[in-house]
């Protein structure tokens, strides 16, 4: 253990990048427990100033290398100044190391130094509270919390009763099962000796590595919620136009030819869905562009929802929506927006120079989250608007009511990178956890149907136009998860954390 303790500061930052790979579409998930055991073991008896040191290089190199793609969305495709994408994404990582490194200084200053406490009770419980952390504060950003990379895993059957919150846990807790373990026999010199002083604790230590598995399997494919109705037909439409070119003025016309033709077909599945900001202008501005549509929608039964900006002349406030032509015209309006993408968090000296400067400046209203869901296809349909089906407990008031999920998106932005893969890697956790099918469209992909088990069923090729055509069968009942939402889960970490701290104090 001396020689990781030597040299735990330069294996922080590669271990923590290689935790990403845990990720879709690389999906290593053993990596997910195997990255966390070393930073686990790495923090033993640390000062909490080297600690801390540990825990940002770890994290910092985890977000690093997971969300790289900031940097093409903002200096690629957001034609901003390469200095300010480069603060920009170095920005987030920091942020996001900062988090870790204040979580490693308390735990080594309060935590026990060693023992089944520090490692399989006090540790699993402030990752999870961390994860949840930054999920919320300052309107929060939880992507590649390690929950995501059980999709592949048995530990998906989990989702619906924990959340993804509650899987992060599970793995947090087999790492530090493995740490204590991986403790123990490095102290001892001869391994057939230490097997034989193994103390329960131990052997409890080894059995909690084993059992989230076999309970996993055992609720595998589980429904916990029941059909309502019959399926329905979907058709989703992948027009791919390319982001650079989407917003110029020679291309206005040709995309919103290129939605029309492609549905044109397809008159007559019950749901018809286009992607975020399908079309390149305000839904004002198309009045006449919606009329034939809604009017071609009725003749052939069809109801339509669509990505559009939006705004309302009665609050002055401009949306990013979803607008359903159904039996009469609906909105829902974006709530959880993207910061410096959708509004600018800054005072407004900056953004007049920012307008002095030709950068983006103008910002997107949220729509609030008392919104209740879309009323289409004979169905109440929850909607989310790109990365907002990130947080997933803002979406349970709707399942009480909704019986299908959809998720539009423009992962455009981010090129042909990870960010997609992950994207819909969550997605799929939010069918999970509401037992719910969702569909998904995307400008230029991953656009697919997901069942209620979080299983791709079918999907379009990514940067080619196209129509997916399904069927889906809507759902009624909440899962355990939907039920409770996330405080089952932080509520036990809390209590785990505070009993791992009066245990080390009367220590």
């Amino acid at each position: 253990m001396s020689s990781l303790h030597r040299y735990s500061s330069w294996l922080a930052l590669p271990i923590g990048a290689a935790l990403s790979l845990s990720f879709a579409p690389f999906d290593v998930w053993p990596l997910a427990i195997l990255c966390l055991t070393f930073l686990f073991l790495a923090w033993q008896e640390q000062t909490p100033r080297r600690a801390a040191k540990i825990g940002f290089l770890f994290l910092s190199g985890t977000f690093l290398a997971g969300t790289y793609w900031l940097y093409h969305s903002v200096y690629v495709i957001g034609k901003a100044p390469l200095v300010v994408a480069i603060i920009l994404m170095l920005g987030l990582v920091a942020i996001m190391g900062a988090y870790l490194a204040l979580v490693a200084y308390v735990q080594a200053r309060w935590f026990p130094k060693q023992g089944f406490t520090r490692y399989v009770v006090a540790l699993p419980a402030v990752w999870v509270l961390l994860e949840w952390l930054r999920g919320w504060l300052f309107s929060g950003f939880p992507w590649l919390s390690i929950g995501y990379a059980s999709t592949e895993t048995w530990l998906a059957s989990f989702a619906p009763v924990v959340g993804v919150y509650g899987v992060s846990w599970l793995f947090a807790l087999m790492a530090g099962c493995l740490a204590f373990v991986i403790d123990w026999f490095s102290q001892r010199s001869i391994v057939t000796s230490a097997v034989r002083r193994m103390s329960t604790p131990h052997w409890v230590a080894i059995a909690l590595i084993a059992v989230p598995w076999v309970i996993g399997y055992s609720l595998y494919r589980r429904d916990w919620t029941e059909s309502v109705g019959s399926p329905i037909t979907v058709a989703i439409v992948q027009g791919s136009v390319p982001q650079e070119m989407k917003w110029t003025q020679e291309q206005h016309d040709a995309t919103l030819k290129l939605y029309r033709d492609l549905t044109v077909p397809h008159w007559g599945a019950q749901l018809i869905v286009w992607p975020e900001s399908a079309l390149p202008d305000w839904a004002e501005s198309l009045t006449d562009y919606f009329s034939a549509l809604w009017q071609e929608a009725a003749t052939h039964r069809s109801h339509l929802l669509t990505g559009i900006q939006h705004y309302d002349a009665k609050t002055d406030k401009a949306y990013n929506s979803v607008l359903a032509l159904s039996d009469n015209v609906q909105w829902y309006n974006k709530s959880h927006l993207v910061p410096f993408g959708e509004y600018f968090p800054v005072p407004g000296f900056v953004r007049n120079w920012m307008r002095m400067m030709s950068l983006p400046h103008s910002d997107f209203s949220s729509g609030g989250d008392d919104q209740v869901p879309l009323n289409a296809a004979g169905n109440k349909i929850a909607v989310t608007i790109c990365y907002e089906d990130a947080y997933g407990s803002s979406q349970l008031n709707a399942l009480k009511d909704a019986t299908l999920m959809v998720n539009v998106t423009n992962d455009a932005w981010f090129g042909d990178s990870t960010a997609r893969h992950q994207h819909l890697q969550i997605s799929r956790m939010r069918a999970l956890e509401a037992g719910r099918p969702l569909i998904r469209a995307a400008n230029d992909g991953i656009s697919g149907i997901i069942n209620s088990h979080g299983v791709l069923v079918d999907q379009l090729p990514s940067f080619k136009s196209g129509v997916l055509t399904g069927t889906v069968q809507p759902r009624i009942g909440l899962t355990p998860y939907a039920r409770a939402g996330n405080w089952l889960v932080i509520s036990l970490c809390g209590f785990l954390l505070i009993m791992a701290l009066i245990t080390s104090r009367k220590s």
